[in-house]
């Protein structure tokens, strides 16, 4: 993770000097007494080595060296601040203040967890009471999971995910997700996408570790709700790509379904870290009824090693007649990432249906 933050100035520079300074003018003029020469001292030591989390922290650390009284007093002031930040990634640092100084204080601090969500996610800072009293901070994020304000509904299921990105995995939650069942429930139908989105997440980590039970869950809900259905959908996506057949009934998909591959290809058939990777495909339904097709595509990434990496990628999903055809096509530029770096070497490529491998090519990389 700190690799990844420190490599990524983009997003480090959310806290910048200038995001600082305006942090410390601000709560200036809120709070006379606030020591903004403290703040801007201990938040900008070191910042060009800091990654974006690190940078997370030692502001919270300053709202704690530079606010005067104790924190009641300093939440208070907090919350008088946060409707002036208006960047949501900016917004966690007012959480995280909650992490640091809070964890002694459950009753207090979650209230404020509740409030900051609002202004930027407290799904990082609340792991940290689960970690704490995991049963009681379950039962508050069940009321969470009813509030009238989207923002603390999506908190209740976030937090409470087995394995968050950039944060630490909830091993009791891994172990057991019956324990979060009673939030995913109260939050199967969310009117709103920003809710709805994190239950799937949710419910995507759990199939990483107990797909049984993500796919018993999921299959006891009714399914005929709009917004239900789109939670199935985007939930069992790990399981899709891997050709999963519970996972493909849940949403009406069958992989015997009889489909021929007509064409399948890649250009250029040589290309070189930048190039642009063309995948073209024709597929005829041979099936004897109308059928929904789901199709993937993967590709076998060369390790440094000399050895191959699999990575499923989603291209179309769709309905076909017997004897009807689709063409298929995407482009995807070879590029490098923080997360996968390229190495030169052949490349095979696999077109899926309804999780099945219709066909495979490849291409050389440079």
């Amino acid at each position: 993770m700190s690799q990844t933050e420190t490599s990524n100035p983009a997003l480090k520079e959310i806290f910048d000097v200038a995001r600082l300074n305006f942090f410390a003018a601000t709560l200036k003029s809120i709070e006379p007494r606030f020591d903004d020469l403290r703040f801007i001292a201990h938040c900008t030591r070191d910042l060009e080595t800091l990654g974006i989390m690190q940078r997370l922290r030692r502001i919270a650390e300053g709202f704690g060296l530079a606010l005067p009284g104790g924190y009641a007093d300093q939440l208070d002031r907090l919350k008088q601040f946060a409707p002036h930040i208006q960047h949501g990634f900016a917004g966690i640092a007012l959480s995280e203040f909650v992490a640091v100084y809070g964890l002694d204080k459950p009753k207090l601090s979650l209230d404020a967890l509740r409030h900051f969500t609002q202004f930027g996610s407290s799904e990082f800072a609340i792991r940290h009471f689960l970690q704490r009293d995991l049963s009681g901070t379950l039962k508050i994020m069940e009321r969470w999971a009813e509030d009238d304000n989207h923002h603390v509904r999506r908190l209740a299921s976030e937090g409470s995910r087995p394995r968050l990105p950039w944060s630490f995995q909830l091993k009791p939650v891994i172990a057991d997700p019956s324990l979060t069942s009673g939030i995913l429930t109260r939050l199967n139908r969310d009117p709103h996408i920003y809710v709805r989105k994190s239950v799937a997440n949710h419910l995507n980590d759990i199939t990483k570790d107990n797909p049984d039970f993500a796919l018993q869950t999921l299959g006891s809900w009714d399914r005929q709700p709009q917004h239900t259905a789109w939670i199935v959908n985007h939930a069992l996506r790990s399981l899709i790509k891997k050709g999963d057949p519970k996972a493909l009934a849940l949403i009406g998909v069958s992989n015997a379904v009889p489909v021929r591959l007509a064409d399948f290809r890649v250009s250029p058939k040589t290309l070189s870290l930048g190039d642009t990777l063309q995948l073209t495909a024709r597929i005829v339904s041979e099936a004897p009824a109308r059928e929904r097709m789901v199709v993937d595509y993967a590709i076998h990434y060369v390790r440094k090693n000399g050895e191959a990496s699999r990575k499923v990628f989603k291209l179309r999903s769709f309905h076909l007649d017997p004897g009807e055809s689709a063409e298929l096509s995407i482009a995807q530029t070879i590029r490098d990432f923080t997360t996968r770096k390229h190495y030169p070497g052949r490349h095979m490529v696999e077109l899926m249906v309804n999780g099945a491998i219709l066909g495979e090519t490849s291409f050389l990389l440079r």
